[in-house]
């Protein structure tokens, strides 16, 4: 029997992909990384813009303006903010997480959800209706209540899906040398929960950075507000600009303290068998007091609005609901939603596809450009754009285009996340079979990786579909004229004290925004392994 040996293609030629080599993407290496650069330059627009203005300005007027009380005020409330709000909600989130997935708390998995449902309702909302119960509400005190109540979900969800995957072999081994249950929680449950408390102060803190219609309503002044105010009163003025500069270096600070708090230990268990199962710590006499404590802060934190919404409603009447002005809001959000939903899965795919299938230094630098604006507030976003268009583009400004552009700098993180963990369940093997087979690299692409990847892109997109139906501050910036959304009509009701005519938004954006809140929340435990 003879073996029969081919000699190797002719330079120029086209060859199958072979085994252990990436396929070929269906337009190319270069075309692809080609798109991903000008998706990074993009997105860097919103800081570029902040440099400038900055340079613009001139060292002595940005000097003047920056280092003035109004700032240091501004400053010293938005420091306050985030001191004791991210402190409570680490320890709502981390001890609500504990609680469901440690001790022997009864109802654990309808807690489990209860906790995570006040995500569904917005700040902006969950602020109206405390505001609508009790219009004394202002200051410091009360954007601590209100900011707390709505962002601990963004702490117990990673921290939940964080001791789900726990191998609690470790505390058991802990508890076997004499350490007590505290001990065991502090010196060995603690230190793993790193990344989730690192992650979720993060997202605490930027919300509290972006976050707008909530403390509006209740007179606290923060940089966003401020801004606002500038924006509203001299278009574009140097001090809203300078300003904004000072928000953004608070932004990158943030993100440099959550790299160095995260860390490079190791968290991944690696070793034979399966992990084993948690064994519940006993809560006796703590077991009324842990589940009072559990309906006092759902309770407040989705219970109170949701029932002030409803009351609204209720005592609004049938008049509240004017089809001439509910239906186009409806519309008009759906439309941007699915619309930016779908532009931002289509824009975050070519980063995604050099992350996975060609990682290196250069493809992580360009997925960290997207991470740096989209922490960025939406008002920092939207006044960039705002200046772009008007003097580089004039014929843009105010067009559903610019705003959807918008949308995609915001929230492209969200598709990038959930694009390149279904590009790494794709195996590439499976597209390189297709093209041994024959099958173009287009063709090979859409029937295998595409279809593959379909779930993970629909799951990204629906959370920026979420995110877009929320917005508030871009979406009042670059909005074209006579544009209604659920959200900017809303505002609009609501800053008028027609808490009546407000409602009915609200509670529509409350059930847009619960069946993404619970996709999040399954998505979290689908990590888990649960």
């Amino acid at each position: 029997m003879t073996t029969e040996l081919s000699a190797p293609p002719p330079k120029g030629s086209t060859t199958t992909a072979g085994r252990g080599t990436s396929p070929r993407p269906p337009f190319g290496v270069s075309a692809v990384t080609f798109l991903a650069v000008l998706i990074a330059l993009f997105s860097l627009v919103p800081l570029g813009y902040v440099v400038y203005m900055t340079i613009a300005t001139g060292w002595d007027t940005a000097v003047e303006l920056i280092f003035r009380p109004r700032v240091g005020e501004l400053l010293l409330n938005t420091v306050l903010l985030m001191l004791v709000t991210v402190p409570l909600c680490l320890i709502l989130g981390v001890g609500g997480a504990w609680l469901v997935e440690r001790t022997s708390l009864r109802g654990h998995k309808i807690w489990a959800v209860l906790l995570a449902a006040p995500l569904a309702i917005p700040a902006f909302v969950n602020s109206y209706a405390w505001v609508s119960a009790v219009p004394s509400l202002e200051g410091l005190g009360s954007g601590v209540l209100i900011a707390t109540l709505s962002y601990f979900p963004l702490v117990y969800i990673p921290a939940a899906a964080t001791l789900g995957r726990l191998d609690p072999a470790i505390e058991q081994s802990a508890a076997a040398l004499g350490l007590g249950a505290w001990r065991v929680f502090f010196r060995v449950v603690l230190p793993q929960l790193r990344l989730a408390i690192t992650g979720g102060a993060l997202l605490v803190a930027l919300h509290l950075l972006a976050e707008y219609g909530a403390f509006a309503m209740i007179r606290f002044d923060t940089f966003t507000t401020a801004i606002m105010v500038q924006f509203q009163s001299t278009f574009n003025g140097t001090a809203g600009n300078m300003l904004a500069s000072v928000l953004v270096f608070f932004c990158l600070i943030l993100l440099l303290l959550e790299a160095r708090g995260r860390g490079s230990a190791r968290y991944a268990r690696i070793g034979s068998g399966a992990q084993a199962k948690a064994i519940r710590l006993p809560l006796h006499a703590y077991q009324a007091p842990a589940q009072l404590a559990l309906v006092a802060l759902t309770a407040l934190a989705f219970g109170l609005p949701l029932f002030l919404v409803l009351r609204w409603i209720f005592s609004g009447g049938a008049g509240i609901w004017v089809a001439d002005e509910f239906t186009p809001a409806l519309l008009t959000t759906l439309g941007y939603g699915l619309a930016g939903a779908a532009v931002t899965t289509a824009v975050a795919f070519p980063m995604a596809y050099l992350a996975v299938r060609h990682p290196s230094w250069f493809s992580k630098s360009l997925e960290l450009s997207n991470y740096i604006t989209s922490s960025l507030p939406g008002i920092v976003v939207g006044l960039a754009f705002v200046t772009v268009s008007i003097r580089l583009v004039p014929g843009v400004y105010q067009t559903a285009g610019v705003l959807v552009a918008a949308y995609v700098l915001l929230f492209l993180p969200r598709a990038l996340v959930n694009l390149r963990s279904g590009l790494a369940q794709a195996p590439k093997e499976l597209d390189e079979a297709a093209q041994a087979l024959g099958k173009p690299p287009l063709l090979s692409f859409i029937r295998v990786t595409l279809r593959l990847t379909a779930p993970a892109a629909a799951g990204g997109a629906a959370l920026v579909f979420l995110a877009i139906a929320n917005e508030l501050t871009a979406t009042l910036l670059l909005s074209p004229n006579g544009t209604r959304t659920l959200a900017t009509e809303f505002w609009s009701k609501s800053s008028e004290i027609d808490y009546a005519g407000a409602a009915p938004y609200a509670l529509l954006m409350i059930l847009l925004s619960a069946p993404m809140t619970y996709f999040l929340f399954q998505q979290s435990k689908k990590v888990a392994g649960q």
